[in-house]
């Protein structure tokens, strides 16, 4: 099974898109409780989520953050819920993602949103909690915090630093931040490729529209796909080390680079 790649936003007191979210072909919706739903429709949103006749394998909910007026009605509201996932917006602590996994009293995902320098550098001890697998980055409010631009450049280190503790915390390859002109293909592309190229694994998104051109971006290529089958074929025969493939000697990261093709693309080389 492959990693989910495409996560499309959902407002939680909108069940009417519920159902067209999970058919636009995203691999994760999320039904937002924070930003997306004005205080006085927070609880409405909360009865249409624990109403909902869903595949709650593939939904997340996004509570509100630990400091809102709502956090302690949301983790009440948990005890109830199906989904498979829960994420938790301005994550700081790994106390919080405690409470949150408790309160369920099951199983589940818990995926922690870095919005502030605090949870940023706290992204080793986040990711150390058994139900964390990996971290997503909210750019608009990190740059809020940051009082810095809210422009690829602006948050480079920001972004970088967020791979490399995931990577360090042994957790999958961080999901990135949204791109907001929907109207904008060219911008998302660029945006995706970009976060793809830094070693991002996915991206959150906000329109329908942006999952098929999101997807496509963080989904290995054909011709990604052909050059691992290629490696894997030779290092079967046991001529690793030994053979180069377009021109490139196969060694140990060469090797590894081939498996993490086809770990994306969510196959086993045959």
């Amino acid at each position: 099974m492959s990693l989910p790649i495409t996560y499309l936003f959902v407002p939680g007191d909108r069940p009417d898109r519920f159902e067209k979210a999970l058919g636009s072909g995203a691999d994760r919706v999320i039904l937002d409780l924070e930003d997306a739903v004005r205080p006085e429709a927070k609880a409405t949103a909360r009865e249409a989520i624990l109403g909902a006749s869903l595949d709650w394998s593939r939904v997340v909910v996004r509570i509100n953050d630990v400091a809102s007026p709502y956090f302690n009605q949301d983790k009440t509201f948990l005890a109830d819920l199906e989904a498979a996932t829960v994420m938790v917006p301005k994550a700081e602590t790994v106390d919080t993602l405690a409470w949150v996994a408790e309160a369920t009293g099951r199983e589940i995902e818990v995926l922690a949103q870095i919005e502030t320098v605090r949870g940023l550098e706290a992204v080793p001890d986040l990711l150390s909690h058994p139900a964390a697998r990996r971290a997503a980055f909210g750019h608009l409010d990190f740059a809020l915090d940051l009082g810095a631009a809210t422009d690829w450049e602006a948050l480079l280190y920001a972004r970088s630093r967020l791979v490399a503790l995931s990577r360090l915390a042994g957790a999958l390859p961080p999901v990135d931040s949204v791109t907001t002109d929907v109207q904008d293909e060219a911008r998302l592309r660029e945006d995706a490729g970009a976060a793809r190229r830094l070693g991002f694994g996915a991206k959150l998104l906000i329109h329908p529209a942006q999952v098929a051109p999101a997807d496509e971006v963080f989904r290995p290529s054909d011709a990604e796909r052909d050059w691992a089958r290629r490696v894997l074929d030779v290092v079967a025969q046991g001529a690793a080390g030994a053979v180069a493939v377009d021109g490139k000697m196969i060694d140990k990261p060469v090797e590894e680079a081939a498996h993490r093709i086809f770990a994306r693309a969510g196959e086993i080389n045959a």
